[in-house]
Parts: structure tokens; C-alpha cells; sequence
């Protein structure tokens, strides 16, 4: 199946890499992991210390952890006798740009270019650090 409602790019991410990431997250453990390591940054976290805070099994949460590294959701190192888990953010960039890569550009034929002026409505929304959109809480 193709897109149909509007012409896009296949950026440097992919359909099918687009698809393993949001596969990966359609589970509530590995979207809940996600979710931690994002709060976490570059930092990320030891493999103990997300089993205790989510309340998961070791084995259980090294699945988890394979399948969202499978997906180049999360990336990890070594160090020392750890190992250090860190949201890929972005990996998570590249599919949201990838599903919105031309949203609103109203072509309802995918062969047709982008209008000149650019979208069908101003992009102009922004989601602050402190959860505001355009400084006013939604």
C-alpha cells in the first residue's frame, strides 16, 4: 500500500526503518523503558537501575532492551561493570519527521509537487521545555 494523500520523501530513516521503531514501541514495557531513558538523556541509565524502577525482571527487561536496540531506539556502552542505556533521540527525530515529513501541504495526489506557499495552515506550534505550546499551556 502506498500513501495516497500527499507526495513525501523517503528520508534517510526509511518506511521499513519507521515501521520497526514504531512496532517496537506498540508494548507498554518497552514504551514505558523509552520513556525513562528519554528523561535521562545522553546519560541513560544502568540496566539495574531500569529494572528497578519499572519493577521488571532482568531477563524480561533484556528482551525489551534488544528489541528497542534492534530498532536503533536505544543505543548503549560500557562502563566499568555496567552497561549504560540511552535513549537514541535521534532515532525517534528521524520517524516523527518521517511520518510528518509533508503534513498539511493539502495534494490529494501523491505525484503532484508541495504548493509553493508552502502548507495548507501555518506550522507554527512549539512545544517549550516547560510543556507549553506557543508559551500558553494546551
Amino acid at each position: 500500500m502506498t500513501a495516497t494523500c500527499c507526495s513525501y520523501d523517503h528520508d534517510s530513516l526509511g518506511k521499513n526503518a519507521a515501521i520497526a521503531a514504531l512496532a517496537a514501541l506498540a508494548q507498554g514495557s518497552r514504551m514505558d523503558i523509552f520513556r525513562l531513558l528519554v528523561c535521562h538523556g545522553p546519560m541513560g541509565l544502568p540496566a539495574g537501575e531500569i529494572a528497578d524502577r519499572l519493577g521488571v525482571q532482568p531477563a524480561t527487561l533484556s528482551f525489551h532492551l534488544t528489541q528497542l536496540s534492534h530498532a536503533g531506539l536505544v543505543t548503549s556502552r560500557r562502563q566499568g561493570r555496567s552497561i549504560i542505556y540511552s535513549a537514541a533521540i535521534e532515532t525517534m527525530t528521524e520517524v516523527v519527521s518521517f511520518l510528518l515529513r509533508n503534513c498539511c501541504t493539502g495534494n490529494p495526489d501523491p505525484n503532484d509537487a508541495a504548493p509553493a506557499d508552502g502548507p495548507a495552515w501555518p506550522l507554527t506550534q512549539t512545544l517549550g521545555n516547560d510543556r507549553t505550546v506557543n508559551g500558553k499551556r494546551p
